[in-house]
Formats: structure tokens, sequence, C-alpha cells
């Protein structure tokens, strides 16, 4: 029960960061940093500039060499950082670009909705008033009218 509310909250994280490019953007950046400042205390001997150039370039994923991890920190820092990449940040980046290119123009607003919807009441109340005037009963209101040749 308590990893459920414990995935539920992660899930809602991650729903919340996909649909703020804002917060997806900082997010990003502080993962960067995080993960820099910890590469440069487990790796003894990088200076910060040169962590923060190891996470941007782990990141990437464009691997370039020139820096690695030697420490078994080190490189459990690297591997959450390319998986947190590669499995959550570059497809949250994607499905929110998607997202925004797939929109239906022709959706209705809520307020179209609710005006049709209005009309729709008030076009049933006519053809209600219309059957009465006729002595047309039906037996269930949202059914139409009989048609003239069934009187």
């Amino acid at each position: 029960m308590f990893a459920m509310k414990v995935l539920l909250r992660v899930y809602r994280g991650i729903v919340w960061l996909a649909n703020s490019p804002g917060t997806l953007i900082l997010s990003y950046a502080i993962l960067i940093v995080v993960c820099g400042v910890l590469f440069s205390i487990f790796e003894e001997g990088k200076s910060l500039g040169d962590a923060i150039w190891w996470a941007v370039v782990t990141a990437s994923t464009v691997g370039y060499g020139d820096i690695s991890p030697a420490s078994w920190q080190g490189r459990v820092i690297a591997g959450l950082l390319i998986s947190l990449m590669v499995l959550v940040v570059i497809p949250l980046i994607t499905a929110h670009f998607a997202s925004k290119l797939i929109v239906d123009r022709d959706v209705f607003r809520h307020e179209e909705q609710e005006e049709l919807k209005q009309n729709l009441r008030h076009v049933r109340a006519l053809l209600e008033q219309m059957a009465a005037r006729e002595g047309i009963t039906s037996p269930d209101s949202a059914a139409p009218p009989a048609a003239p040749s069934d009187r």
C-alpha cells in the first residue's frame, strides 16, 4: 500500500514536470548540478567545473571520455544520470513537444460545450411544447415524437 502511494506521487510528479517546460528545464539543470557536485566529491581531484562538464557530457550521452568515473560511487552517479536522462528526461521532453504538435483545433472549448447543451435543452423544450399542442405523447422524453403517419 505504501509503495503504491509512493509510485503514484512519483507518477504525478513526472506528469507535473512534463506539462511545464520551465520546470522541466529547471529540473534538468538541478540534476546536472547535483550530479556534478556529487561527482566532484566522489572523484577526488576533480574540480567542480570539470565535474559539471562531465555531467553535461554524460547526460547528453555524447560521452567524450575525457573525464570518467574511477570510484564505485562515481560510477553509480554516472549510471543514475544516464538512466534518468534516457528513461525519464528525454522521453518527457519528447512527449511535451509531441503533445504540442498533436492538438485538435476542432475540439470544443468548455464554454462552447455548455452553450450547445443549453441550446439542446431549449430545442427539446420547444419540441415538447409542440408535441403537447398536437396531442402527441411520448413514453420516453428522450425519444423523438412519433411521425405523423404513426398517429
